[in-house]
């Protein structure tokens, strides 16, 4: 692990070796620079290095890096949270679980501090006037940024290895309390890389030619901070339970013991959990950010949803479509671990029809493309009957049904394995089928309204579909708690589940990683040929959206290569936790 340290220390000094002389020569300035507003670089201005591709190596690196940091940022925080669990449980499996989640993270962080350098060098080299603008914006933060590097890693480490050491007793809080802090820098090194980001979507502090004019907390708390930092903390918790899923899943079809995939089946259901907990949430999160970025800029928005990136969205709802089938696959697979389960099972199939209905309905499109001919015979762009399923309240009604089914996959495994003892358990078990009934009556007549509603108000018509379906999960998991408790519980066999299952965990990470990717292209294209929104324009050769071809090769491209990144952590992980055979003794003469 020493190479994983020295690997840490050089991208922080390196970020500070870089930065420093930038905020010397800024701090040395007279005032009347800083009112000169962002650089207007020429097309000369632009380092050509053997006619490399100086965007799509920033994109690849920037990619990568966001994937590494997402899962390394994420898996901390639940692996004190089940730590926790274990302390609260006084069940040692949780703690296990938790170290193992954070042996993954470990063998990923030098990955991740080494790509950020890599990035950081490939920004000052390529776009220099950028890199020097966004430094004299933000002054002093990205140095405490470096100094907050350093402090995540010194407290990974103490962290890590000092597990064992701290495990029992009241040192176990300690320990804990350092968990803590590094969930507390970890997130705070997110919140500050993202108003790094969003500030070039929405520029604050700044005037209309980018002179400076207010603080660095007004660049940083700019509109599409707070938004874009909820999306990206659920998506990381999503993201870092679909990985370690994918690590369960591999470590269970590697396994041959019994007791060994009984652990790996148990960590693998946990981690869908887990993802499935930071996805439920996560479309309503991205609604939010979308609403923001129309608010602050319609031309972005109509960009997004109704210009040349609006087909991306129906790639969006592919893959969207294929984690819940995976999650909701693995989800009804995990039946058979309960002698129970067969009496749920029967309904599967029900719930399989809405989902697979409300995927089809997410991913038809509104306008279609045709050629003269089809275009002659259909009468128009939009098809007579399936065209209404085209616009958001059929879309919105399709993914919250789909949520709703998604939660009750889980509620029926939840349940195989209890049975309830509290004399009510019958009107409990009414008003939960009511809830869901009356909620699902709800979505969709909220999705029919919001044909008829003017256009103004069919954003708002979705607010009472998004309530509905939160107020059936939560609701349904108090019913559940308080009818549970003391509950007589059935024997849960896990490990018993079929190899196939384990493959619907390993598309979670897969179509996770290529979601993430599509969506940092839309992001980042809504600037279209701005480095920062309207302050600096993009004067290089490359200051264009790229199609959507070209688009879909580099982010497959980067995906593969993260997935095997991914595979090679995992074996490494397994190998560093294979025991060497004891030596054999030679036979005394």
């Amino acid at each position: 692990m020493k190479h994983s340290q020295t690997l840490a220390a050089t991208a922080a000094l390196a970020a500070i070796a870089f930065i420093l002389p930038e905020i010397a020569m800024a701090s040395g300035e007279e005032v009347v620079s800083i009112l000169e507003g962002a650089p207007k670089p020429s097309r000369g201005d632009y380092p050509v290095i053997a006619g490399i591709s100086a965007r799509t190596i920033a994109w690849s690196l920037a990619q990568m890096h966001l994937f590494l940091a997402a899962f390394v940022l994420a898996v901390p925080l639940f692996a004190i949270s089940t730590e926790m669990m274990g302390v609260i449980t006084k069940d040692d499996r949780y703690d296990t679980m938790s170290r193992e989640f954070m042996k993954i993270t470990m063998a990923a962080y030098s990955l991740t501090a080494l790509v950020g350098g890599g990035l950081l060098l490939a920004l000052l080299v390529f776009y220099p006037h950028l890199m020097g603008y966004m430094i004299k914006v933000f002054r002093g933060q990205m140095l405490i940024y470096a100094a907050l590097f350093g402090l995540e890693s010194i407290t990974l480490y103490i962290y890590f290895y000092s597990w064992d050491a701290l495990r029992r007793g009241n040192r176990k809080w300690f320990h804990m309390s350092i968990g803590l802090v590094l969930n507390t820098v970890g997130l705070t090194l997110m919140f500050v890389a993202n108003a790094w980001t969003s500030f070039m979507m929405s520029p604050s502090g700044v005037d209309a030619a980018g002179a400076i004019t207010g603080t660095v907390w007004e660049a940083t708390r700019n509109p599409l901070w707070n938004p874009l930092n909820l999306h990206r903390f659920l998506a990381n918790i999503a993201y870092g339970g679909a990985i370690v899923g994918g690590y369960a899943a591999y470590m269970f079809l590697a396994e041959k013991r019994a007791e060994a995939k009984a652990h790996y089946d148990w960590m693998g259901y946990t981690s869908n959990f887990i993802a499935i907990i930071g996805f439920l949430p996560l479309p309503f999160a991205g609604y939010w950010l979308m609403a923001e970025i129309y608010a602050y800029s319609q031309q972005m928005g109509i960009t997004a949803m109704g210009g040349i990136l609006a087909w991306l969205f129906i790639i969006q709802a592919v893959l969207i479509g294929t984690i819940m089938l995976a999650a909701n696959y693995y989800l009804w697979s995990g039946l058979m671990r309960t002698d129970r389960g067969a009496e749920y099972a029967k309904y599967v199939k029900y719930i399989a029809v809405v989902i697979v209905g409300g995927f089809l309905v997410w991913v038809t499109p509104h306008s279609l493309v045709l050629t003269p001919s089809e275009l002659q015979v259909l009468g128009g762009t939009n098809h007579k009957v399936l065209g209404p399923l085209g616009i958001m309240p059929a879309k919105n009604t399709a993914v919250n049904l789909m949520l709703v089914m998604t939660f009750l996959s889980f509620q029926m495994f939840y349940r195989s394995s209890r049975v309830a003892t509290v004399s009510w358990a019958k009107q409990g078990n009414m008003v939960i089928i009511a809830l869901y009934v009356i909620g699902i009556a709800n979505i969709v007549g909220a999705g029919i309204y919001g044909y008829f509603t003017p256009t103004v108000y069919k954003v708002g018509a979705s607010v009472p579909q998004v309530t509905t379906t939160l107020m059936i999960i939560v609701a349904s998991v108090v019913i559940d708690v308080l009818m549970l408790r003391g509950a007589k519980t059935e024997k849960v066999h896990w490990g018993r589940m079929s190899e196939r299952s384990q493959y619907a965990l390993f598309v979670l990470p897969v179509a996770f990683t290529w979601l993430m990717g599509l969506m940092g292209y839309i992001r980042s294209s809504l600037r279209t040929n701005w480095h920062i929104y309207t302050i600096m324009k993009d004067n290089s050769s490359e200051a264009y959206i790229p199609t959507i071809g070209e688009a879909g090769n580099t982010i497959t491209a980067i995906t593969l290569g993260f997935m095997a990144i991914m595979v090679f952590v995992f074996w490494l992980s397994r190998l560093g936790a294979t025991k060497q055979s004891e030596p054999k003794q030679e036979a005394s003469s």
